[in-house]
């Protein structure tokens, strides 16, 4: 099994789960000579971290997150926050985040989006882990909001760049439609 993240397979359709469809994830057990069996960690913090850098752990947990790594490059970083926003579902929740203007409970979300519940909450996890969202709990009920108000315009830059193409292309098969029609 090769060695990736949840967010690096591509997916037909927004409504399908974000799961691993390897089955259910165990640590695989140390292999002599592979250096985790040979060290023993000093703390539990140590002994998680080894397990995540090893070889043999099934799903790469580096990368997952954008600041997953200081030294990583910038590039890296911004690539992986792309990588939570591509998903049609994350995109549309951030613009609910945004048209709501604050705080908003997961049952506005489930209203408007239309989703499972469990499919939800994984998209919200995606969000949450890149940092794009934060949550609060009160009793039962969660909100959610946008981690940083940037969000929005980032989205509203999206927006504008898709309209100036959208421009541009109608632009240029009305020309063509032109230069077709004049032959």
């Amino acid at each position: 099994m090769t060695s990736q993240t949840i967010l690096d397979r591509p997916t037909d359709r927004y409504d399908e789960p974000v799961t691993d469809s390897s089955g259910p994830l165990r640590r695989p057990a140390p292999t002599p000579g592979s250096g985790a069996a040979d060290r023993t960690p000093d703390s539990s913090s140590e002994r998680i971290e080894q397990m995540l850098n090893s070889s043999n752990h099934p799903i790469s947990i580096r990368g997952t997150v954008p600041d997953s790594s200081p030294d990583a490059p910038l590039y890296e970083i911004k690539a992986n926050l792309f990588k939570a926003l591509a998903h049609p579902a994350r995109v549309r929740i951030l613009e609910i985040l945004v048209a709501a203007g604050g705080p908003c409970p997961v049952s506005d979300l489930l209203d408007a989006l239309g989703l499972e519940a469990s499919l939800l909450s994984q998209h919200l996890a995606v969000l949450r882990r890149h940092h794009v969202v934060t949550s609060t709990r009160s009793g039962n009920a969660v909100t959610y909001e946008l981690a940083h108000p940037q969000v929005a315009d980032l989205l509203a830059v999206a927006r504008s760049f898709l309209l100036d193409r959208l421009t541009t292309q109608q632009k240029q098969l009305a020309l063509a439609t032109r230069l077709e029609s004049a032959r």
